[in-house]
């Protein structure tokens, strides 16, 4: 082995060794705003389905996908609320899907082209024996 030779290996290596832990950051940061996506499509299916009135759920819902999709990290170029309330009656559920389509550069916080459609679905029951 010759002199020097960790160090030009060592060298050679960084501009990977950089590129591969900004690429590991960069998937973190998208799962972490997928989690947030998800977490507001829940809140909002929750919050539907403890409404007395189909309009009432509507507006829960939406309000608090705001809420939630305002308070992270995640931000949202455009956003889609779709809140199912075909089965809206006690012992029926609520199903609310929420799209966030969000530019990968502000998501993972280096430049990176394209953007990312982040979709969550979620299903929860509404109480039988709620009173109306």
């Amino acid at each position: 082995m010759e002199k020097g030779s960790a160090t030009a290996e060592l060298v050679l290596l960084t501009p990977l060794l950089m590129l591969v832990a900004l690429f590991a950051v960069a998937a973190g940061r998208l799962v972490a705003a997928r989690l947030e996506v998800n977490d507001a499509a829940h809140q909002a299916a929750r919050a539907a389905s403890m409404a007395r009135t189909p309009s009432a759920a509507d507006t829960a819902a939406r309000s608090a996908v705001e809420s939630a999709l305002g308070a992270t990290r995640a931000t949202c170029a455009s956003r889609s609320v779709n809140v199912g309330l075909g089965s809206f009656r006690p012992g029926g559920n609520v199903t609310v899907t929420v799209t966030c389509h969000a530019k990968l550069s502000d998501v993972a916080m280096v430049h990176i082209p394209g953007s990312a459609a982040l979709t969550s679905s979620f299903v929860v029951p509404i109480d039988y024996w709620r009173s109306q």
